[in-house]
């Protein structure tokens, strides 16, 4: 496959998925108590609970989530420079972050809640808006009682890797 095949799957998927999504927004503390984090994620691609608004921020979409994976795809834009001329490093982390802490978001059951106690991210080529879009992968290495771990990475329609980065998360009680 092409990285211009790559493009247009990536795009279209998006798109599906955007047709479906509701407005950005928060879940109520009701339906995080409720629901396991796979039942908030698909409640979320149907359009019953809003989307992070931090997505709309960074022009980054969630795209798949699986126990132990959850993809997100991202375009860099102009307005996520730094004065160097590339894509800032917090836009980069906070992509992974979200990739890899919705991993270990697939992994809890209802009644759970987690945060990053710890994130670790190696970007190892700049982004620029000549790069279209990319995807952050996040896969859980492990997944105890109080803590979890996930590795992620950015990649372009080409294959080429942009950053990778690892996890630490605390699960908590609702």
């Amino acid at each position: 496959m092409t990285t211009d095949d790559t493009i247009a799957l990536w795009e279209a998927e998006e798109a599906r998925i955007k047709a479906n999504l509701g407005e950005a927004g928060v879940v109520s503390l009701s339906e995080a108590t409720t629901r396991s984090g796979m039942e908030i994620f698909a409640a979320m691609f149907s359009g019953e609970l809003p989307h992070p608004p931090i997505g709309v921020t960074l022009d980054c979409t969630p795209i798949h989530m699986e126990v132990g994976l959850a993809v997100f795809q991202g375009r860099p834009h102009l307005h996520h420079y730094n004065p160097l001329g590339t894509v800032h490093g917090g836009w980069f982390c906070t992509l992974l972050d979200s990739a890899v802490g919705c991993a270990v978001h697939t992994m809890l059951p209802a009644g759970k809640t987690y945060t990053t106690l710890e994130i670790k991210v190696n970007i190892v080529r700049a982004l620029t808006v000549a790069t279209p879009l990319v995807r952050a992968e996040g896969r859980v290495i492990h997944s105890g009682r109080r803590t979890a771990t996930a590795e992620g990475k950015i990649v372009g329609p080409d294959g080429k890797l942009y950053a990778h980065a690892t996890t630490t998360c605390i699960i908590l009680d609702v």
